[in-house]
C-alpha cells in the first residue's frame, strides 16, 4: 500500500534529538512531508520536504498546521513538552482535534511523576489519536500504570539505529572516551570529567571526547555558561588537556567515524526519567561498550546488555566501570560480543516498515463513507 504521511515536529536545520529522530524516519517512509515547528530563534532556512512551518508564536497557528497535514494519508506527530506552543504543549491537542486523517502520536516521554496538567494533556493526546507509540517498554508501561489509556492502541516500537557499527582497524594513541549530543545541564558531563580525573594512573591515561552544540533552547536561556563551566571544572582537575570538545555539527559520516573510533561511550545523564534516547540506540548498534547511568531506556537495553550501569552522579563508580572496559580486554571483548539490541530490527528501514505497517491498519479499519448517507 502507497501512502502518503505527514510529519509535526521540530526539523532540521533544528539541531535537537526529536529533530533528528523525524528527520530519520521521514527519510525511511516514502512520500512523506513535514509540518516543522519552529521558534524566532531557529533557523528558518527552507529544507527539504517541509511543507509548512508552523511558528511557535503565531496566534492559532495550529489550525493551518492540521490543515496541512490533512493533505497526507496519514499525520504522524512526534510528542514532547514544551515543543508545541501552549500550557504544557497544549496546542498540539487541538492539532490532533482537527485532523480528518489517521494519527500515530509518538511518546517521547512519559513522566513518572507529572503534574496534573501534564497528566490530563497527556491521556487526551492518547484519546484523540487514531495509535500511540512508546519507543520503549518502560515508557509503554509508564503509561498504561501512571495514565488513563487504551492499551488497544498503544505499541512499542524502537528507536531505529543509523548504522554507525563497522571494523575499525587498530589505532595508536591513549583509550578514547566519548560522549556525542547535544549539551546543556542535566547531561551529566561534569560528573565523567570528575571520573576521568580519576583515571589518569592508566598508561596511557585515556582521553575524552565531548561532541556537540549546546542545545538551543539552553543557549536562549542561559547563553555557553553550562560549556564554560566544564572548561573551568576541566582545569581545576588538571585533565584540560585530556578533554577534547567538538562543538560542529557532524554530519552521518564524520560522526560515524568518531563514533567507531571510541573504546567506550560514556552516557552520565542527570535524568531519572528518560525513556528514550537515540544516542544510547547508536552506541549500542555500532557495538561500542557504553558506561551509563540507569536512566530508565539504558536499563532496558544494557541490562544483560553491551555496557555497564553505574548510579547517577557517582564519578567513583563511572571511574570504576570505564576502568573495567579500559584495562581488562575480556571484559570489552564480552561487552561488544553482546550485540542482542544491534539487531537488524533496530535499523531505521525496519523501524520504519513497523511505522508503515500501523499506518496502513489504520487506514483499513476506518469506516468507509456511504454516498449519500
Amino acid at each position: 500500500m502507497t501512502i502518503r504521511f505527514g510529519f509535526l515536529s521540530t526539523h532540521p536545520p533544528t539541531h535537537c534529538g526529536l529533530a533528528a529522530f523525524n528527520s530519520a524516519l521521514a527519510a525511511h517512509l516514502d512520500g512523506s512531508g513535514v509540518v516543522r515547528v519552529a521558534t524566532t530563534s531557529d533557523d528558518l532556512t527552507p529544507a527539504p520536504g517541509v511543507v509548512h512551518t508552523w511558528m511557535a508564536t503565531t496566534p492559532a497557528g495550529w489550525r493551518d498546521a492540521a490543515e496541512a497535514l490533512n493533505s497526507f494519508d496519514v499525520a504522524i506527530v512526534q510528542h514532547e513538552y514544551g515543543i508545541y506552543p501552549g500550557r504544557d504543549g497544549g496546542e498540539v491537542l487541538s492539532v490532533l482535534h482537527r485532523l480528518t486523517v489517521p494519527s500515530i502520536v509518538v511518546l517521547h516521554t512519559v513522566l513518572t511523576h507529572p503534574s496534573p496538567s501534564q497528566k490530563s494533556l497527556l491521556e487526551e493526546i492518547v484519546a484523540a489519536a487514531g495509535a500511540v507509540v512508546t519507543i520503549t517498554t518502560a515508557a509503554y508501561d509508564r503509561l498504561l500504570v501512571g495514565y488513563s489509556a487504551d492499551a488497544a492502541k498503544v505499541s512499542v516500537i524502537p528507536h531505529g539505529a543509523s548504522g554507525y557499527a563497522g571494523v575499525v582497524a587498530p589505532r595508536p594513541g591513549p583509550p578514547h572516551m566519548l560522549t556525542w549530543g547535544l549539551l546543556g545541564p542535566g547531561k551529566g558531563i561534569e560528573w565523567a570529567l570528575r571520573g576521568l580525573a580519576l583515571l589518569q594512573d592508566i598508561e596511557p591515561a585515556p582521553v575524552y571526547t565531548v561532541a556537540g552544540r549546546t542545545h538551543p533552547r539552553v543557549i536562549e536561556l542561559q547563553g555557553e555558561a553550562y560549556r564554560a563551566g566544564l572548561h573551568q571544572l576541566g582545569a581545576t582537575l588538571g585533565i584540560a588537556h585530556r578533554v577534547r570538545y567538538e562543538a560542529a555539527y557532524l554530519d552521518d559520516a564524520a560522526l560515524g567515524q568518531l563514533v567507531r573510533s571510541a573504546d567506550v561511550i560514556v552516557l552520565p545523564y542527570d535524568s531519572t526519567e528518560q525513556v528514550t534516547s537515540g544516542v544510547l540506540v547508536e552506541a549500542v548498534a555500532a557495538r561500542i561498550p557504553v558506561v551509563a547511568t540507569a536512566f530508565p531506556h539504558a536499563v532496558e537495553l544494557l541490562t544483560d546488555g553491551p555496557g555497564l550501569l553505574v548510579p547517577h552522579r557517582k564519578p567513583v563508580a563511572l571511574a570504576a566501570a570505564i576502568r573495567k572496559i579500559l584495562t581488562k580486554p575480556k571484559v570489552a571483548a564480552a561487552l561488544r560480543g553482546r550485540n542482542g539490541h544491534a539487531e537488524p530490527a533496530r535499523q531505521w528501514p525496519a523501524v520504519a516498515r513497523r511505522y508503515h505497517h500501523l499506518a496502513a491498519t489504520l487506514i483499513t479499519a476506518r469506516p468507509v463513507a456511504v454516498a449519500g448517507a
